[in-house]
């Protein structure tokens, strides 16, 4: 059992989700342990090369990028659609807050089927209903055609807020999580910022419609990408024609597999090697090549279908969601971060086209600069120093990874999220110089991309078996705060002022981004009281990496 203070395990015979021996400090060189284990088989996702992990996480990144390109871009037209379709302030932000609605309730709806017939046919889905509604975005001339369209896409934009931790749960190893849920969010963050730059150049240029017939070719591209090289990353196993049982370690193994001490290790670089390219002879090394390899039909299968239950799929999300405080805290943190991006980009696209700013659409757009210059700082720090700070927190406790030794990093958000809020808004109310706003809006895009990869990764690294279902819930979360802002933005403003609102936006968002300190003293305790429901959970999960 854990010992009182919950650091580590002290008999080897019951660990926390979560909790992993990282490396091995016995030898002579410290080891990285994997986890999970990958096993013998050739398409095994976790033996996959690094040039075709490249390749699958690449289209997921332009999968997501033009996603939220189509999601964000929308704002730069507001100067010129409010006066050809004759729609109010309140009207502009009501179609932001459909997107979101329906990027709520597409997740809802579609994710369960991820387990039932894997990763492929959600993305193809998704990328289907966001071609179909940038393309009514380009014929819009109404008040529901704006409802509408808006609507559509956001359904199909939800999937790949949820989809994309589970492939990478796929992919990669738990101490590479931290570094690609920042690639993830470099990702969004670019077709959240860069998308409303270029959109408010083919506004002044070709009109406020050529930004959806732009989406319109680069989301057909995308579901040409996703169709014929895409594969899928549903791991099956497979041995002499027969599924069979894989060991994962999640549930805390020590990463040895049926005792032999190198099963699983990696060497760490010492100066004289590459670590990665250690690993990656190890894994190749573990491979049987007896196994008959997959053809290319039947990596693109349209779907990988399993005889999982998933009826369970569409109220589970809510009962993980009340059930472990980790899934909690991902999806406060994650929302609040999503909405104060809503927020943000609402406001500058209707008071920076006023006096005294009087922006066109393309300085409403280069606005968006801002925060994706802060989204690599954000990157290096959410990607890059926080999986390697887990190793060095690792190796102080004797090899052992506890997920919460990633939250220590994030604790500088609750200073600078709060202050970049202050410094955009009070800016604003004041008319003071724009680079102000722009300083305010670097900071957000610093801390979305350090807070938020901070959070999805913990929730990966402490519930991976259920990871689907936690996504629902985080996403629909997420959505419902971004909804509920957008709403009531208008007339919060209208009565309360930018200075207040802002004031207001500030303290939330500080009280959530200090989560992490309560985690950080019981989150291991907490982990091992709910491992019991933990598991039941994930035994209902179709059986492609079962716990021990």
């Amino acid at each position: 059992m854990a010992d009182s203070n919950g650091s580590r395990p002290d008999d080897g015979t019951f660990w926390a989700p979560g909790t992993l021996r990282l490396e091995d400090l016995t030898g002579p060189a410290t080891d990285v342990i994997l986890h999970p284990v990958p096993s013998t088989e050739p398409d095994d996702p976790l033996n996959w090369s690094k040039l075709r992990k490249t390749i699958n996480f690449g289209l997921t990144g332009f999968f997501v990028l033009w996603t939220f390109v189509q999601l964000q871009s929308g704002t730069t037209s507001w100067g010129q659609i409010a006066p050809e379709l004759g729609f109010s302030n309140d009207q502009l932000n009501n179609g932001g807050a459909m997107s979101c609605a329906g990027l709520a309730v597409g997740c809802m709806l579609f994710m369960p089927f991820v387990h039932k017939y894997g990763r492929r046919p959600l993305y193809l889905l998704s990328s289907a209903l966001q071609l179909s509604g940038v393309l009514w975005q380009t014929q819009m001339a109404n008040y529901g055609d704006y409802l509408g369209s808006n609507f559509l896409a956001g359904l199909g934009g939800a999937i790949s807020e949820a989809v994309i931790q589970i492939t990478i749960a796929d992919l990669f190893f738990v101490h590479q999580h931290g570094t690609m849920n920042a690639w993830y969010l470099v990702f969004t963050s670019v077709g959240a910022s860069l998308g409303p730059v270029a959109a408010g150049f083919v506004v002044e240029s070709q009109g406020w419609r050529w930004i959806w017939w732009w989406c319109t070719i680069f989301l057909g591209l995308n579901f040409v990408l996703v169709m014929f090289f895409f594969e899928e990353s549903k791991y099956v196993p497979f041995l002499n024609g027969q599924s069979v049982p894989h060991t994962a370690g999640t549930s805390g193994s020590d990463g040895l597999e049926d005792g032999r001490p190198d099963s699983g290790l990696q060497k760490a670089t010492d100066g004289k090697g590459d670590a990665k390219h250690t690993a990656m002879e190890r894994i190749q090394s573990r491979i049987d090549t007896s196994l008959p390899r997959k053809t290319y039909r039947q990596r693109m299968a349209i779907v990988t279908p399993s005889n999982q239950r998933i009826g369970h799929h569409f109220y589970q999300p809510i009962v993980v969601l009340f059930t472990f405080p980790a899934v909690a805290f991902a999806a406060l943190t994650y929302g609040t971060l999503l909405a104060c991006m809503a927020l943000m980009s609402s406001l500058q696209a209707v008071y920076l086209l006023q006096p005294p700013y009087n922006f066109g659409a393309s300085g409403v757009g280069l606005m968006n600069i801002a925060p994706f210059v802060g989204t690599f700082f954000g990157f290096f720090a959410g990607g890059f120093l926080n999986d390697r700070s887990i190793m060095y927190f690792a190796r102080r406790n004797e090899g052992i990874y506890e997920p919460e030794m990633r939250l220590w990093i994030t604790l500088i958000s609750a200073i600078l999220l709060p202050g970049g809020i202050l410094m955009f808004g009070l800016a604003l109310d004041r008319g003071l110089h724009w680079m102000i706003l722009a300083v305010g809006f670097g900071l957000f895009g610093f801390t979305f991309v350090l807070a938020s990869g901070v959070a999805l990764s913990y929730v990966t690294d402490c519930y991976q078996e259920i990871l689907g279902d936690a996504m629902i819930g985080i996403v629909f979360v997420r959505n419902l705060f971004a909804v509920v802002i957008l709403f009531a933005l208008t007339p919060w403003t209208n009565n309360m002022g930018i200075q207040n609102v802002s004031i207001i936006t500030a303290a939330v968002c500080f009280a959530i981004l200090l989560i992490p300190i309560p985690l950080l003293l019981w989150g291991k305790k907490i982990r091992v009281a709910t491992a019991t429901k933990y598991k039941r959970m994930a035994m209902r999960q179709p059986a492609h990496r079962t716990l021990e």
